[in-house]
């Protein structure tokens, strides 16, 4: 099946423009760049998938989250990691159903194998039967064929594809190229309506190029500060502007310092909450440094913070209005 024999996709009128979609993202209180809507918008119409890289927490699998979201489909999640293979990825067969049935034709066998003459018609009538338990009803889909046979269409988010393996990337080419995949018992499956596919990655290691050759590339990197304003007010619409301005300019000068791990947006967003749970209404010194477990996650990376706290701390407030 060529490109363009793909199957079908539910027509929608949400996806007829990258500032249409950037709306209706801020909506879902999704706040992203113009290129990120635009490459939602071209994935969708080009029915190609998006392979989404960047660092942890910038918000890679709450785009996928977003846009299941926004097209009201259903989503579905295969989180990746090392040793996955095709029985959790995309079918095994339901092997105790299957020795349910063995069962019941030993007990019938008399039954079954009445008037067959001699062993090969005794063993052609085994043998119909043994095709039997290689059917779409002995089959288990996993996330990857459950997508493709979604009625209606699905969100298909495979979450950090990076921590697989390389034979895994192999079982993913057939199905993000033609969207179908071949099971040899029963032959090839191919999809309903085409999904939406998103792919995280995190950088651990690098993709294959034939992976990447089959999906549209979108880096998402830290937020400037003028973004990350806008998605702590969306996400956290109780926290006073002058406290977060503050807090978005301290987390914005944390991310310049050599740190094992920066601050993410799901860092900033949980400070934010923080922040606002103590009842703060500005940065002081013994709540920034009560609470920075919040924003960093290794003890170093703490007490380097530490040592430069006061520093920090008055670029922060001098930003503030």
């Amino acid at each position: 099946m060529s490109r363009t024999e793909l199957p079908p996709r539910m027509p929608t009128t949400l996806m007829e423009s990258p500032a249409g979609i950037r709306a209706g993202f801020e909506d879902a209180h999704y706040i992203c760049s113009e290129q990120v809507a635009t490459t939602v918008y071209l994935s969708y119409h080009l029915q190609k998938p998006i392979l989404v890289e960047g660092p942890p927490g910038v918000g890679k699998t709450e785009l996928a989250k977003t846009i299941a979201q926004y097209l009201s489909l259903p989503l579905i999640r295969l989180q990746c990691y090392e040793g996955l293979d095709e029985s959790k990825a995309l079918y095994e067969w339901k092997y105790g159903k299957q020795l349910l049935y063995t069962q019941v034709l030993k007990d019938q066998l008399g039954d079954v194998l009445k008037g067959a003459h001699g062993l090969a018609e005794s063993v052609k009538r085994l043998h119909e039967f043994g095709d039997i338990f290689y059917s779409e009803e002995f089959l288990e889909p996993r996330p990857l064929l459950k997508a493709m046979r979604q009625d209606g269409g699905a969100l298909l988010l495979i979450d950090e594809v990076d921590k697989a393996d390389q034979e895994f990337e192999s079982l993913l080419l057939e199905m993000l190229s033609d969207y179908q995949v071949s099971v040899p018992e029963i032959g090839t499956v191919r999809a309903h309506h085409t999904p939406i596919v998103i792919l995280t990655s995190n950088n651990t290691r690098e993709v294959s190029d034939a992976l990447k050759r089959r999906c549209l590339h979108l880096y998402i990197p830290f937020p400037d500060a003028k973004l990350e304003n806008r998605i702590v007010r969306s996400r956290v619409p109780g926290i006073t502007d002058s406290l977060r301005v503050q807090m978005v300019r301290f987390i914005q000068e944390l991310r310049a310092l050599d740190l094992k791990k920066p601050p993410a947006v799901s860092e900033s967003l949980d400070w934010a909450r923080t922040l606002l749970l103590l009842h703060a209404h500005t940065l002081d010194e013994a709540l920034v440094r009560g609470t920075l477990n919040v924003l960093l996650k290794f003890e170093d990376d703490i007490q380097s913070v530490n040592e430069t706290l006061l520093t920090l701390l008055g670029k922060a407030r001098a930003e503030a209005p």
